[in-house]
């Protein structure tokens, strides 16, 4: 494996440092100028846009680089990670994103409020902030790994490179600017996850020496992780699909149901071919590399390719990790400012876009300060998947369960699973059962229970 020169890397830094420079312009230039293309692009968004936006949700910075880092470590059962979300959108545009789109709402919490009342609407925005704060944590720490390996910087000061331009990106642009330049960055993704399989491939000489000297579990179905895992994977993430405030923010700028729906459908023939060639990567680097750190199984490979080359799959590995952290970042503004921010303050059009771009800078940058504890990547990845999962069930529950009115039980429910989640995350997954389930089990159970001993027997006034 070689290492670059001063020349070399020089050339990578440069491509990289252009294509920052070119997004960050774009994203200027696009930028949203009023409340409601900053929050759904004046619902004028191409059902194509709209596709690329909700895969580019799922496959960011994390997922590409905790698949790989898992495929290293677990076999080609990895991608499930990733196919997940394929499934998961599939059952979303069929089920559940006309139901959603006819409430009129752009938050996750505004939808289920006019089911349950403002008290629920307020639990449930408190609980998707801080899972998808949680997101970004994992996104800076997973991107800054993409960029240590080729600017040869520290963590820390990676990590600073991704808040300033990511913030850029998104307390300018909004969902008009956001939507229109991941577009971009998912073309450069797509060709730099191609670019490392095609380098991977050229190393190992074909996929026949890997299966001759890896374990055997490394091509199987569910791998090392196993098929309670895979199973998980698959409800966590079409559940998180089902709730999670950007994936709604996103099918909201549409023009209609109709055009949400099919671009559902394109975000999940996007994530297959991704899926498969990120988990890959990750084996092909256990069999080049198998005494590296996990975390570098995507970006070790570009120290094995051209200047040219090297920059054009760092670009794209940074682009990963800006659409990742824009995205989340974007959604978490929407919450605070729809939910708490306006109805506080009732602030003017214009004072409230200047306040949304303050907001903005805080969120973009706070997750600094937690980036440094981060464990496994795609645990965490999972654990917020986990917590928004809870939301979904709520939410399933309050369109296809009618009789579950109250709002006691959902509040109930909603907490008790944030909580009950994350305590067992935190103690490592007792006895094998994965905080998944929790986050299933418990709203359910909870919203029965209050349903059978009758503690509301009246639902709530909501609120309009």
């Amino acid at each position: 494996m070689k290492t670059f020169s001063s020349g070399e890397t020089l050339i990578i830094v440069s491509i990289i440092l252009a294509y920052i420079i070119f997004t960050a312009w774009l994203s200027v230039k696009l930028r949203s100028k009023d409340n409601s293309q900053f929050m759904t692009a004046g619902k004028s968004m191409p059902t194509f846009i709209v596709g690329v936006l909700l895969m580019s949700e799922y496959i960011g910075a994390k997922s590409t680089v905790g698949t790989a880092q898992s495929a290293f470590q677990n076999g080609m059962a990895a991608s499930w990670s990733v196919l997940a979300a394929s499934i998961g959108f599939i059952f979303y545009g069929l089920f559940f994103v006309k139901k959603l789109y006819d409430t009129g709402e752009f938050t996750i919490s505004g939808a289920i409020e006019k089911k349950y009342g403002k008290s629920t609407k307020l639990i449930v925005s408190v609980i998707m902030i801080y899972a998808l704060f949680l997101v970004n944590v994992g996104n800076y720490i997973s991107g800054a790994s993409a960029l240590v390996t080729v600017l040869k910087v520290n963590l820390p000061v990676a990590m600073i490179i991704i808040g300033i331009v990511s913030t850029i990106y998104f307390s300018f642009g909004g969902m008009k600017g956001v939507a229109y330049v991941t577009v971009l960055h998912s073309a450069v993704k797509y060709v730099g996850v191609m670019i490392i399989v095609a380098t991977a491939l050229v190393l190992t000489h074909g996929v026949a020496p890997i299966t001759h000297s890896l374990p055997h579990f490394y091509f199987t179905g569910t791998g090392k992780i196993g098929i309670t895992t895979v199973i998980g994977w698959i409800i966590a993430t079409g559940g998180s699909i089902f709730s999670t405030q950007f994936v709604v923010q996103a099918i909201s700028s549409t023009k209609n149901a109709k055009s949400a729906q099919k671009s559902t459908m394109i975000a999940a023939a996007f994530c297959i071919p991704l899926a498969l060639a990120i988990a890959f990567a990750g084996v092909s680097a256990r069999y080049l590399f198998p005494h590296m750190k996990s975390l570098y199984a995507l970006p070790i490979f570009i120290q094995s390719m051209s200047p040219v080359l090297a920059g054009i799959v760092a670009t794209s590995l940074v682009a990963s990790v800006f659409v990742s952290v824009s995205t989340v970042a974007l959604g978490i503004v929407s919450l605070i400012v729809s939910d708490f921010y306006v109805p506080h303050c009732k602030p003017t059009p214009e004072k409230q876009l200047k306040m949304t771009r303050i907001i903005s800078v805080i969120i973009g940058f706070a997750p600094l300060i937690f980036a440094f504890y981060v464990p496994q990547i795609l645990s965490l990845s999972f654990f917020t998947r986990a917590l928004r999962l809870s939301i979904g069930i709520v939410a399933v529950i309050a369109f296809y369960c009618p009789f579950f009115n109250s709002s006691r039980g959902a509040n109930l429910g909603l907490i008790g699973a944030a909580i009950a989640t994350t305590i067992w995350y935190l103690l490592n997954n007792p006895f094998g059962i994965d905080n998944i389930y929790v986050s299933i089990v418990v709203p359910i159970i909870v919203m029965v229970i209050e349903r059978l001993l009758h503690w509301n027997k009246k639902p709530e006034s909501k609120v309009a």
